[in-house]
């Protein structure tokens, strides 16, 4: 990824977010949602050109504190403040130390020490290790012979995933956009992209995702599934996150409820 093209993608997330935001004075006209850029301007106390700038993906290099103001004024969630940073190319303060990818063998032995369905993703979401539970669950993902252990490309391009997650298009609407957090801490990652290109080519509903520009953090809660043998299952998923490498997930579905 070029320098122009992670601005362009700086200006396109601004711009998506001034316009969610609501004005001060509800009810005036206007040909497009959200704040002008002279309010978001006068509410960040930043100048109206620089904002400009950012936004068409000029060449500009907004200062950490500059950043701060703009995510207040944009009332970011902690998901987006993170993502603008990232693509802004600056360490937030808030952040957590930067960390690597290497999986451990005792890290990869994870999800065989628990009994109910676990796996490990690395940061492009594909899974890493998992456990006979989870391989049980998961038909057409974690099977012995299944050709892609990728969670995004399971989701959306399996047909076994439609059939097994029960309100499949909510669920997948959610992990593009949790994805997107990840993906924001990473944007020159050239794997990411490829993964992200892949799907927006193949995938209409992963390219209308994309292009909302919605990000989540991972949460974890109820998840309903309908398997082909065992019938509709429930679980509470909870999503880990290793200390040392934030980037690295073992999730682990504990027993819910199972429909009568």
């Amino acid at each position: 990824m070029t320098d122009a093209h992670q601005r362009q993608m700086l200006g396109a997330f601004i711009r998506a977010h001034r316009a969610r935001l609501t004005p001060a004075r509800p009810g005036t006209r206007r040909r497009t949602p959200g704040l002008r850029r002279e309010e978001l301007a006068d509410a960040a106390g930043l100048g109206v050109t620089w904002i400009t700038w950012l936004e068409q993906g000029r060449d500009v290099q907004p200062s950490v504190a500059a950043l701060s103001r703009l995510a207040d004024a944009l009332q970011l969630s902690a998901a987006e403040r993170a993502s603008l940073f990232d693509l802004a190319g600056k360490k937030d303060p808030r952040a957590l130390p930067d960390h690597v990818d290497d999986l451990s063998p005792a890290l990869l032995a994870l999800p065989a020490l628990m009994a109910a369905p676990a796996y490990l993703l690395d940061h492009t979401w594909t899974a890493r290790a998992w456990n006979d539970a989870a391989a049980a669950l998961f038909v057409g993902w974690l099977d012995a012979d299944a050709p892609d252990r990728n969670l995004l490309r399971y989701v959306f391009l399996h047909p076994a995933a439609r059939e097994l997650i029960v309100d499949w298009d909510t669920r997948a609407r959610r992990l593009a956009a949790e994805f997107r957090a990840d993906f924001h801490r990473r944007p020159a990652d050239g794997d990411m992209q490829a993964l992200v290109e892949q799907l927006c080519r193949d995938s209409t509903l992963f390219a209308q995702c994309w292009d909302k520009q919605d990000v989540l953090h991972r949460e974890g809660g109820e998840r309903r599934f309908r398997h082909p043998v065992r019938g509709e299952l429930g679980f509470v998923q909870t999503t880990l996150l290793v200390a040392l490498q934030m980037e690295i997930k073992l999730v682990c579905l504990a027993a819910g409820t199972s429909a009568a």
